[in-house]
């Protein structure tokens, strides 16, 4: 029997491996340096030259998003590690131990809730700089309690089981039960929110660097390419379109690749030949 994919799933998984190939490749080759200033090519329009034109410093805009991209997933990705390395084991210890240790998880959770994504990167940035890396550990640290709970409210109905109680029964503990017998049943959930995590951690590290506490330069982001063209805008608008589009063709593959993958991981998904 075989699984019939979504179209959505295809279609986000294309637009994704195309971002992801993008910034690979722009470990080895951009048509340009990305960082290369000629003033003299200044604001050029697109061009058979520069196929997204030049910025105000004479850069290829091609280029920039290219690199951008390497920096948008290396941000997207380390703060979903951080929060799946931090959240999933409190989360499956807070379901392993009812009462005050869930308690605690929990409540510790809303703290953290309580500061926006935002506001710890500016307290993040304040002791440590702002860059990449300030901004990865404001989004994972934020991202920690979002797989916490979800970890904790699949693994509390998961612990209800039959196979969860038989595994009981045969002198298992917590431990044991919590690695072999709840984690790989929630490893599809887990998949699922961790497409949505790394969606709105590459939004939230445009806006974060839009106001300058994400990377900094000569590092280059999607967000503060956004920034240095707001004024310029009328002039040469597509200093904000291609990083735009890109950021748009980004958050739609990862939003299409979750719903899909929430379609094909649900046991009622139709089966066909």
């Amino acid at each position: 029997m075989m699984r019939r994919f979504p179209a959505r799933l295809t279609m986000g998984a294309v637009l994704v491996l195309l971002v992801s190939l993008t910034a690979l490749l722009s470990l080895v080759w951009t048509p340009c340096d990305a960082t290369a200033i000629d003033v003299a090519l200044r604001l050029q329009p697109p061009s058979a030259r520069h196929l997204f034109g030049t910025d105000a410093f004479g850069r290829d805009v091609l280029s920039m998003v290219m690199v951008g991209a390497r920096g948008a997933i290396g941000v997207a990705a380390g703060a979903a590690l951080i929060g799946v390395a931090g959240g999933v084991p409190l989360g499956l210890l807070a379901a392993a131990r009812p009462g005050w240790v869930d308690e605690m998880v929990m409540r510790s959770g809303d703290v953290v809730f309580a500061f926006p994504t935002v506001l710890l990167a500016v307290l993040l940035a304040a002791g440590f700089g702002p860059g990449a890396t300030t901004t990865a550990a404001a989004i994972g640290i934020f991202n920690i309690p979002v797989f916490a709970r979800l970890t904790r409210n699949g693994a509390r109905l998961l612990w209800t089981r039959g196979f969860v109680l038989a595994a009981r029964a045969a002198g298992a503990g917590p431990l044991g039960i919590s690695l072999h017998h709840i984690l790989p049943n929630l490893l599809g959930l887990l998949v699922i929110q961790s497409t949505i995590q790394l969606s709105v951690a590459i939004l939230a590290d445009a806006g974060l660097s839009y106001v300058g506490l994400g990377s900094q330069p000569p590092a280059l982001s999607w967000g503060r390419m956004l920034e240095e063209a707001q004024t310029m805008t009328g002039m040469a608008p597509w200093l904000t379109i291609f990083p735009g589009i890109a950021v748009v063709v980004t958050l739609t593959g990862l939003s299409l690749l979750g719903d899909g993958l929430g379609t094909v991981l649900d046991p009622r998904h139709e089966r066909r030949v």
